[in-house]
């Protein structure tokens, strides 16, 4: 059977933009974890995606798999997109190319020149004269991402619907959830009219109180590179930061194939 996948960076201007991506000198290493290279997107680099996802930063399984937003918040974030009718018509950035070291490390360089810079040539390249209809940003450092985009002369001239929602691994207790869900509700209730070319025409259906296993999609094939192992797709946690310290835990990676996946 046929697996689809992507391509990568094969087209201009992202395959420029990946080889001029910024390293240690301009995210330091005591608040990124820059050993384990940078993490660029997910989704549509072909000028067909109508949603574009801001992120915040790639954790163990986004850094394995070579793409954004795969792990619990992925799988919640492709539950949402679904819900707007858009299965594969989307494409997805972090706020950061680097996964955050420390408590503090993303709030004390979202304003860093540098990755301001860089990161805004990425939203130039997806969102002037495409044909994005809606952006969603999960949680505070996207929305500052987004903001700081609005503020550049491309931003400025840019009318594209905008939601800033609760991110999605943001819940710590049933109370959480529902909130989050709420808030996603009125996201989806704003963002819905403006998606006028999604790739199923479907009612709203909003959430309930508590997520479901329906609102749990699997990350679509289509979406990593060639070869990637099925079980990187589903739902199972396969990666871990191990160790006895967190100097080691900054340094080791552990990966586990499912049960499911076993022979």
């Amino acid at each position: 059977m046929a697996t689809d996948f992507d391509a990568g960076y094969c087209v201009a201007p992202f395959d420029q933009l990946v080889r001029e991506c910024p390293d240690a000198t301009v995210y330091p290493p005591s608040a990124f974890r820059t050993e384990w290279g940078p993490v660029f997107h997910r989704g549509r680099l072909d000028g067909s995606a109508r949603v574009l996802v801001i992120g915040q930063d790639p954790a163990q399984h986004e850094e394995m798999a070579r793409r954004i937003l795969i792990g619990v918040a992925g799988h919640r974030t492709q539950g949402l997109l679904g819900k707007l009718g858009v299965d594969r018509s989307y494409v997805m950035v972090n706020t950061f190319l680097y996964s955050v070291y420390g408590q503090q490390g993303g709030t004390q360089h979202q304003g860093d020149p540098g990755i301001v810079a860089y990161r805004n040539r990425w939203l130039d390249a997806l969102l002037v004269g495409s044909g994005v209809e809606a952006v969603i940003a999960l949680g505070a450092l996207a929305d500052g991402a987004w903001q700081a985009w609005k503020a550049t002369p491309s931003g400025h001239g840019s009318s594209v619907a905008y939601a800033h929602v609760t991110h999605p691994t943001a819940p710590r207790t049933p109370q959480d959830t529902t909130a989050l869900l709420h808030n996603w509700n009125a996201a989806l209730q704003a963002l819905h009219p403006t998606i006028t070319h999604p790739d199923r025409s479907v009612p709203l259906t909003l959430y309930g109180d508590a997520f479901t296993p329906a609102d749990l999609v699997p990350i679509p094939a289509a979406d990593l590179p060639a070869g990637s192992p099925p079980w990187m797709l589903g739902a199972d946690t396969w990666a871990a930061r191990t160790g006895a310290t967190a100097q080691e835990k900054r340094y080791t990676i552990t990966l586990t194939v499912p049960a499911a996946f076993q022979s």
